[in-house]
């Protein structure tokens, strides 16, 4: 096994996130080579996902993966961010062939608990895979799920707001971040950042969630990027969660958070 860095953050039913780096990775990181950065947004084609409430959403885990008893939620975000950001890369016959039904929000639910399943086998790191224990698992898991299903061709990574969002000029990218307590109350239109004092909230756990857009560029008058623009991202909370499910961050918040964030942009390159 490579000389793994590894961060492991408290497991809770709503987040389930670690931070898990491969060096090998840095061989993949795409650079920023300057090229215009403009606001642009990819729209996931799933309903809004929800780890939180399966029974009530009628998943039933004790069925679907020979559980003794049903769980009501699940450290699933590493999966549920995945399925949201596949559903950009493939429309919808491709994903039903992929077993991913796009129109209906249980069945999409499913979909990201299974590929939550096997993104735990791949952390070979950790000695505990779902359903055995909900253990929680890495952004790098997932990607390595997507890849073992033959549904990306190569992921990439980034490490500065600058590749994140030339990153984002052609994709969706996945995100995994440090959760503080104050996330969890975002404002009126989404901000999970609006109070100054974020940082000073407890750490509650990690949270991988799929980033959507770079809904606003702003640059500082020597033309560096500024840590105002703005950043969307899908939740796996519910449609009720922030913005419709949607949530929003400032580069300012990314740039704090940078050395507990790992950003992964699979990618659909061969024509199928």
């Amino acid at each position: 096994m490579p000389d793994l860095t590894i961060r492991q953050y408290e497991v809770q039913p709503n987040l389930g996130r670690h931070l898990v780096l491969d060096p090998r990775s840095l061989a993949y990181r795409r650079r920023y080579d300057g090229q215009p950065l403009r606001a642009t947004a990819w729209e996931p084609r799933i309903p809004v996902l929800n780890q939180t409430n399966l029974l009530a959403q009628g998943i039933h885990t004790s069925q679907t993966h020979g559980l003794e008893h049903d769980v009501d939620a699940l450290a699933s975000c590493t999966g549920n961010a995945a399925t949201a950001l596949l559903s950009v890369l493939l429309d919808k016959d491709r994903a039903a062939a992929a077993g991913l039904d796009t129109s209906d929000p249980v069945a999409a639910e499913r979909f990201a608990i299974g590929l939550y399943a096997q993104a735990t086998t791949l952390d070979r790191w950790h000695d505990y895979t779902w359903p055995s224990q909900d253990c929680g698992s890495s952004g790098l898991g997932v990607a390595k799920a997507l890849r073992a299903r033959g549904l990306i061709d190569q992921y990439g990574h980034a490490t500065t707001a600058e590749e994140l969002c030339a990153l984002l000029q052609t994709g969706p990218v996945l995100m995994g971040t440090a959760w503080h307590a104050a996330f969890s109350n975002p404002d009126g239109i989404g901000f999970i950042d609006a109070d100054p004092n974020w940082q000073a909230s407890p750490l509650e756990g990690g949270h991988e969630v799929c980033i959507t857009a770079l809904e606003y560029v702003v640059f500082n008058r020597d033309g560096s990027l500024s840590d105002d623009s703005v950043l969307r991202f899908r939740n796996s909370w519910g449609h009720s969660w922030a913005d419709h499910g949607s949530g929003r961050l400032t580069l300012r918040t990314y740039r704090a958070l940078r050395d507990q964030i790992d950003l992964i942009h699979p990618r659909l390159d061969a024509s199928r």
